[in-house]
């Protein structure tokens, strides 16, 4: 009887069970040991795919430029209320209008480099002054065009191969300047002496941007060469070999 038993059917349920019980842990654990990741690292990645970039946390200034961009259809930044975003200059926003910088200074154009100039509109709205709009198109973009002109005579005749490598920005230097401060009605974000980094017959050169200030999170020049000057003529801020050195300097 007891040899009967256990020659029936339950020993081979049970065998069965056994078997899917098996299958269905190798299933679970993702095979042998062998094909599975050995850190979390390294299955975050073959999740993703050897295409894929890691993705990055989003800065600040990153995150306004997407609002603050001109595209067809919205209102221009300067036609819009200031805000207190702490710009960044790592934003593709703000590289384009480097960019544009740039490419005014190797033109020696106003044209393509005003894109990278504080708005007319925000600087009506900013400075406590009559006829503030004059100010800007009569002093402020005047000394601009005088400075692009000083700027792309530093590159000379060769100016057209010269290559923008970076404009280095000393965010540490930033500052808030109150409403009430320098006939202003409206506050903003300035920072002196950011450096224009540039390869000129293959050499790392360098000069600087006398000051920016910002409109709604992104940074504009506002004084290129110099903040004051005595005479009537374009100015180079602090020309060098390499990528030289932003000196702070408290302005507003």
């Amino acid at each position: 009887m007891t040899s009967s038993h256990r020659s029936g059917p339950f020993p081979v349920a049970i065998a069965v069970v056994a078997v899917v019980a098996l299958l269905f842990v190798a299933g679970v654990s993702g095979g042998s040991p062998s094909a599975r990741p050995r850190s979390g690292a390294f299955a975050w990645r073959a999740a993703q795919g050897p295409d894929r970039a890691r993705p990055r946390a989003l800065d600040r200034g990153a995150a306004a430029s997407s609002a603050t961009t001109p595209s067809p259809g919205r209102p221009s930044p300067g036609s819009l209320p200031q805000t207190h975003v702490y710009p960044s200059a790592q934003s593709p926003y703000f590289r384009s209008l480097m960019a544009s910088l740039w490419a005014g200074i190797v033109r020696d154009s106003l044209v393509p480099a005003e894109a990278a100039f504080f708005p007319k509109g925000a600087y009506i709205q900013l400075k406590a002054i009559a006829g503030a709009g004059s100010d800007w198109s009569n002093r402020l973009v005047h000394d601009y065009r005088l400075d692009l002109a000083a700027a792309h005579a530093l590159l000379g005749g060769d100016a057209a191969q010269a290559q923008l490598v970076a404009v280095d920005v000393p965010s540490g230097y930033g500052h808030w300047v109150p409403p009430g401060v320098c006939y202003n009605r409206a506050g903003y974000y300035e920072v002196p002496n950011a450096r224009v980094v540039y390869r000129e017959h293959g050499r790392i050169r360098s000069f600087g941007i006398a000051s920016m200030i910002s409109w709604r999170g992104v940074w504009y020049v506002v004084h290129l060469g110099a903040i004051l000057r005595s005479t009537d003529s374009g100015r180079v801020d602090e020309p060098a070999v390499g990528r030289g050195r932003s000196v702070y300097s408290g302005t507003c």
